[in-house]
């Protein structure tokens, strides 16, 4: 990642679809027409330079404590220490302000919400600590499709490090590689931007997806793997841990990527009937390229962003440049949310797929991705491994999401 948000799951763009069905009455009358509302596009853009959090009042906030049982104090404390590590670095200086907040404003958050984890008020007080600590901020979420605005809500979706087989040297079933991030791959002054160097100057697009596949960085592979899919998986999650055949584990991480934006795979997939919009997961992708391998050139190549990589141990790491923490951690577009800062989750459904659950969770928001663009998505992490990766494919679910700041008379300047 940026990693992790150059994910298959975090590209997906998916609409809430409400039917109004008319009655008409009387004898023999003809069925009314049944009208389909415009999909909500969760993936649409922000105007360039808009913000996506808005300040709330107290009786807007939701409720801290739903979901306290869940609280994992220890991994929240990680997570809060990760994102100080980030904050600690100058040039973390230059996302903020963001809005009112300051980036002292951002360190005196963390700290206050590390000294609430440290000493925790009792759970029925949970939400008055919130309320007399810390302002609370809104998504504006995706815009409304019928106009006026923007509707609040966010879509959620996973992601993981994978855990596959590889090897340091190509052979036998070993045929599928990563590659290492070429010489002369360049970036603009925010890492963003990749390509090559043109005379004048100017920065030109770089190898797609296909042409990199089909032999144009041959000698700069990493490592190799036992499918061309898990590869694949690798260079949307941006991150793996690899068995080698002497059972060492290599893990590899972000070392830039192409310049591309994502395209889904799986979406095509829809399109083209070959995979229902609601079974559309990883698990429904695997299935079908395991049986359609020939297939992969057509719908994989659509996608003509990809990364590369280098060993990259002691993570999974974020695109802030620390480790991100199963289930505390959470990828954004970093255009229009603050990072590092401290998070509040408010979901409709959670990771176990049941449509009718909810969960509620803190969370800081430490990774990025070319795959989230707007104030409408947000990627949640889900661990390491086969257990995170079925986590992931299923986490497709609506709700709200929450910033919050040390009220400023607080910060001690």
């Amino acid at each position: 990642m940026s990693n992790g948000l150059q994910r298959l799951t975090a590209a997906k763009t998916w609409g809430v679809i409400g039917i109004l069905i008319a009655a008409t009455f009387g004898c023999r009358a003809p069925a009314a027409p049944v009208t389909e509302q415009p999909k909500i596009d969760y993936s649409a853009p922000l105007p360039e330079g808009e913000l996506a959090l808005r300040k709330i009042s107290p009786n807007q906030y939701p409720d801290f404590a739903a979901d306290l049982a869940d609280l994992k104090p220890d991994d929240l404390r990680r997570a809060v220490d990760h994102s100080l590590e980030y904050l600690a670095r100058p040039s973390s200086e230059r996302s903020y302000p963001y809005l009112d907040i300051s980036h002292d404003r951002a360190v005196a958050t963390l700290r206050a919400f590390r000294a609430m984890l440290d000493h925790p008020p009792a759970a029925e007080q949970w939400n008055a600590a919130i309320a007399q600590t810390f302002d609370v901020y809104q998504s504006i979420g995706a815009p409304d499709p019928q106009g006026g605005g923007y509707t609040g809500s966010v879509l959620f979706t996973g992601y993981f490090t994978p855990t596959y087989d590889a090897s340091l040297t190509r052979g036998g079933s070993y045929q599928w590689p990563l590659y290492k991030r070429p010489a002369d791959l360049v970036s603009d002054a925010d890492g963003e931007h990749d390509g090559r160097r043109a005379a004048d100057g100017s920065i030109a697009p770089y190898l797609t997806r296909q042409q990199i596949e089909t032999g144009a960085l041959a000698g700069q592979e990493l490592v190799w793997l036992t499918s061309r899919w898990n590869a694949y998986v690798i260079t949307i999650q941006g991150s793996a841990r690899l068995r080698l055949p002497d059972g060492r584990i290599y893990e590899v991480g972000f070392a830039g990527d192409n310049g591309y934006d994502y395209t889904s795979p799986g979406q095509q997939l829809v399109a083209d009937g070959l995979i229902a919009k609601a079974d559309l997961s990883f698990h429904t992708l695997r299935q079908y390229f395991d049986a359609h391998p020939e297939a992969m050139d057509k719908y994989l190549w659509l996608n003509q962003r990809t990364v590369f990589f280098t060993e990259r141990p002691g993570g999974p790491f974020g695109s802030l440049n620390v480790p991100v923490t199963p289930f505390c951690s959470i990828a954004t577009d970093k255009h229009v949310y603050p990072p590092a800062l401290l998070a509040f989750v408010s979901i409709r459904g959670g990771p176990d797929a049941e449509p009718s659950a909810s969960r509620q969770a803190f969370a800081l928001d430490q990774d990025r991705g070319g795959a989230i663009r707007s104030a409408g998505r947000c990627d949640l992490y889900m661990g390491i491994g086969d257990q995170a990766e079925n986590l992931s494919g299923v986490q497709l679910s609506t709700g709200k999401l929450y910033y919050l700041a040390v009220k400023p008379e607080l910060t001690g300047h």
